[in-house]
């Protein structure tokens, strides 16, 4: 069992997955940070001066014993853009494959077969004229 777990743990397909989920994980930590620190303040500025981190509705107020219940939707709507950037590099990405995939397709066209061998050739010869006797 663990020759096996081995086995399909160092298959290229698990090993290219894994790196995919590290480098995808570090991917959006960069987005996430361009969206909130780079990309929302210039717009919260042409809004108005609007902090898209603070944009909520009030459900209960503060009181001694517990917090104000918040329904944090600036949050929400910095996560969406964190999404649409994200999807929208994986799908260039994606596009930029699939163009390299294609070509390497349709360079790689099949090779014409040999030529028969001199005894193939022969024996043809030789069955040809055995059926015409």
């Amino acid at each position: 069992m663990i020759s096996e777990f081995k086995d399909f743990a160092m298959r290229g397909n698990v090993v290219d997955m894994a790196v995919g989920i590290v480098i995808g994980g570090a991917f959006g930590k960069i987005v996430s940070s361009f969206v909130a620190d780079v990309l929302m303040p210039p717009i919260g500025l042409i809004l108005g001066g609007v902090d898209f981190r603070d944009l909520a509705i009030t459900l209960s107020a503060a009181t001694a014993e517990a917090e104000a219940v918040l329904l944090k939707y600036g949050v929400f709507v910095q996560t969406i853009v964190d999404f649409l950037i994200i999807a929208f590099a994986i799908f260039m990405v994606v596009k930029a494959m699939n163009s390299v995939t294609a070509k390497d397709e349709s360079e790689a066209e099949p090779a014409a077969p040999p030529p028969p061998s001199n005894e193939e050739v022969l024996l043809a010869e030789i069955r040809d004229a055995l059926r015409s006797s």
